[in-house]
């Protein structure tokens, strides 16, 4: 798709335009909740940045474009426009982060207590998609105890969190970084 265009100047004025042409402000639930799942695609794509080819990364790249399914689910109010059929989840989306997970903590050591985020720079970049995704999924949330949300997304959200933690503790693991144990200094 060619852009001919970039700016319309129709949010000028602070509203945008959902799939299906309604117009809504731009300080909404709803505006929130996508523009958070953009703003962690942004950051998975600076992951992948920082990550050596191969299977992880490749992993990241199939997660943004599921994410634009996500946020596309979200721009899409539900009870006046259905949903593009395109724009729904694949079926096993969730399944295959869960299987993510499990192969990435076989290889792991068993650790103990909470870790500092940081590491190598994609772990540290893994953490701060984490934190992000954490976010979206508190939005989505919020969304969805004011609109119709697919229980889906949240699920989906959430074990993709899971996912992004286990992927920072797998990158310091194969680059040899240590991980720093928190401590509290009160105690």
């Amino acid at each position: 798709m060619k852009i001919t265009k970039v700016y319309t100047k129709t949010g000028d004025k602070g509203t945008t335009s959902l799939v299906g042409g309604i117009r809504i402000g731009k300080a909404g639930t709803r505006i929130e909740a996508y523009g958070t799942v953009d703003e962690l695609n942004s950051h998975l794509g600076l992951l992948a940045a920082h990550m050596t080819a191969g299977d992880d990364r490749r992993t990241i790249e199939q997660i943004q474009s599921i994410l634009f399914n996500v946020g596309t689910h979200l721009a899409t109010d539900l009870s006046q426009t259905p949903l593009y059929p395109s724009a729904r989840l694949p079926e096993d989306a969730t399944k295959q982060l869960e299987e993510e997970i499990d192969r990435t903590l076989a290889i792991l050591p068993e650790a103990q207590g909470f870790i500092l985020p940081g590491g190598t720079t994609a772990a540290a970049q893994a953490h701060v998609c984490r934190s992000v995704c954490r976010r979206a999924e508190r939005r989505v949330v919020a969304l969805a105890a004011e609109a119709e949300v697919g229980p889906e997304i949240q699920t989906y959200l959430n074990r993709l969190s899971d996912y992004l933690f286990v992927l920072a503790k797998k990158l310091n693991f194969i680059a040899g970084e240590c991980e720093k144990m928190w401590h509290n200094p009160c105690e």
